[in-house]
This record gives C-alpha cells, sequence and structure tokens, in this order.
C-alpha cells in the first residue's frame, strides 16, 4: 500500500508521512535496480521495464516538487532557522531532477539495462544520502506543521499494489 494511504485511514505527522514517503521510494527503487539485474532486464529493457522505470521517475519528481513548492515553504515561514537547510535540500532537488531528466533520455534512446542501471545506482546513493539528511534535518520541525501531507509532501496516491504491477498491467 502507498505511504499516503494510512490502514487506519488517519493521516500521520508530516515528518512521519514523509519516512514512510522516503521508504516506499527507497523500496520502488530497489525493486526497479533489482529487475534490471533479472536475466530478461540486463540486456534490454522491456516496455515493463521502461513504464516502471518512467513510473518510478514521475512520482520522484511529484515529491521534491511538492516539497519545493508547499511544504519547505510552511516549513520556512514557520522554522526560518531551517532555511539554510531547506535550500540545500532544494539545491540536491536540482540534482535529482538532472539525473532523472538523464534517465528519460536513456530510457527514450536505445540505452541497454546495464547502462541503465549505472544510472539509477548513482541516484540511488545520492537519494540515500539526501532522504537521510532530510529526515535527520525536518522530521521533527515537520511533525509540528499542520496541513493534508498528499498537498505538502507532494505525493499523489498511486492506488494500491506496486508501481511495477501498475505498469506491467498499462
Amino acid at each position: 500500500m502507498h505511504p499516503s494511504h494510512p490502514s487506519s485511514g488517519r493521516l500521520t505527522a508530516l515528518g512521519t508521512q514523509l519516512i514512510e514517503i522516503h521508504h516506499w521510494l527507497r523500496e520502488e527503487l530497489a525493486r526497479l535496480r533489482a529487475s534490471l539485474d533479472s536475466p530478461t532486464g540486463g540486456a534490454a529493457l522491456t516496455r515493463e521495464l521502461r513504464a516502471h522505470c518512467v513510473g518510478f521517475c514521475a512520482a520522484l519528481d511529484r515529491h521534491h516538487t511538492g516539497e519545493d513548492g508547499d511544504a519547505f515553504q510552511a516549513l520556512a515561514e514557520r522554522a526560518p532557522e531551517l532555511r539554510p537547510v531547506l535550500a540545500e535540500l532544494s539545491a540536491d532537488h536540482r540534482v535529482v531532477a538532472d539525473l532523472l531528466r538523464r534517465i528519460d533520455a536513456l530510457l527514450a534512446g536505445a540505452a541497454d539495462g546495464r547502462t541503465v542501471r549505472a544510472e539509477l545506482d548513482g541516484l540511488a546513493a545520492l537519494l540515500e544520502s539526501h532522504f537521510s539528511y532530510e529526515e535527520r534535518k525536518l522530521v521533527a520541525a515537520l511533525n509540528r506543521l499542520g496541513g493534508d501531507p498528499v498537498e505538502l509532501l507532494g505525493v499523489t496516491p498511486p492506488g494500491d499494489g506496486d508501481l511495477l504491477e501498475r505498469t506491467e498491467n498499462a
């Protein structure tokens, strides 16, 4: 189940929601990278793998756009001491966006799974550092911030099931 749909039906605090979203994104990226290691994904990208990759990149981009557009602005107003951290995180978002554009270009071209995997490995390393830093610096402050996690954290609920299942059935 996607983190923006808590099974209890109640919304969690924004900081806790952020951790859940990051956990979901980490799992999706790990699943995507593992699928590129499979015998069918290593040499050539299948339509399903391309769709999964595009879906993951879109979800990550929505998350970062939502943070930059809403959550970080609200947090900067309520906790001005975090502005340097927020600026640093937004700079990371631009680096991630550049990586996502490179991956998208590879997917649009004739790249093989190994080439895409190398880019995803770099993305995974950057995201792990970024997510960990963001969680350490912002969770407590976000938990004090009110609002709708879907709006503030940039998560458009994709529905139940994982991203790969949805793209394979499309």
